[in-house]
């Protein structure tokens, strides 16, 4: 970390620059780049220009940037890959044949809920997620399951931060939401409705390690008139369980913190995984 005073290195700028694409965005453009990373414009353009070179970034055609394929395949090596995601995905994809809604999986950093993994249909309710982006807590199906099963403290200081409305139903109340959280540990799942974005609804259950605590969150995200818990929750409660087993199964075999290894993937750059409904 540079001195306080002195100016960051070029080092610490193409840092900034690549974590400009970890706040949301898929696709941004050299404006938006430079503002989130803090940059002038100039010296944005010359790093941005040598990471493009270099194959960590990729200019589209409409003149945006995005992750390049080097850098994801170097990203591609994190011990998430080979851990929790690699557990998970044959339980996605059975769950996903069973009920062709859109299945994700995610884990708490940093306050927020990081997604590990997705899978979604093409005829399913649009996504705002994205593989190693993150959406808040308070407002998703496996948001709401680990801040439930958080620890007190790290529950109340998220609360304590506020919480931002992001469509009509959210709850924005810190009240309310304790009761909501109380009950999702009562019940064993979360529900939300229009909470993050208008029309969609999800599911959440959580997922466990061999100590029983709670590691991860997978969820189903429907339409809105279409989430009816008791068709919804019988699928999700069984692939959660099957892959806590994996999950605890690989504890036994070392002690490696699966919510620890799953930070920010990125998505390999010209590829969504995208299933057939």
């Amino acid at each position: 970390m540079p001195e306080r005073g002195r100016p960051p290195s070029v080092a610490g700028k193409v840092m900034a620059i690549l974590d400009a694409f970890a706040l949301g965005g898929v696709r941004l453009n050299l404006s938006e780049i430079c503002r989130r990373a803090g940059l002038p414009l100039a010296t944005g353009h010359r790093l941005v220009g040598e990471l493009v070179a270099g194959g960590f970034l990729e200019r589209v055609p409409d003149g945006t940037y995005r992750i390049g394929t080097r850098l994801w395949r170097i990203g591609s090596q994190a011990p998430a890959v080979t851990g929790l995601r690699e557990l998970a995905l044959p339980h996605m994809e059975d769950l996903y044949e069973a009920t062709h809604d859109n299945v994700q999986l995610a884990v708490m950093r940093d306050g927020e809920a990081l997604f590990v993994e997705r899978l979604r249909g093409t005829r399913s309710v649009p996504l705002l997620t994205q593989v190693g982006g993150t959406l808040p807590l308070h407002t998703t199906g496996v948001g709401k399951v680990l801040l439930a099963y958080a620890p007190e403290e790290v529950r109340e200081a998220i609360l304590a931060k506020g919480l931002e409305r992001h469509a009509p139903r959210t709850i924005t109340d810190p009240g309310e939401l304790r009761r909501c959280l109380e009950l999702v540990r009562n019940n064993g799942f979360a529900l939300t409705r229009d909470e993050m974005s208008v029309g969609a609804a999800s599911v959440g259950v959580p997922v466990r390690d061999g100590r029983g605590a709670v590691v991860a969150a997978l969820s189903l995200v429907t339409h809105t008139r279409s989430a009816d818990i008791r068709r919804l929750l019988p699928p999700l409660t069984t692939a959660a369980r099957a892959l806590s087993r994996d999950v605890a199964a690989h504890w036994r075999s070392g002690p490696v913190a699966i919510a620890d290894e799953a930070g920010p993937v990125p998505e390999p750059p010209s590829t969504v995984r995208k299933l057939s409904s």
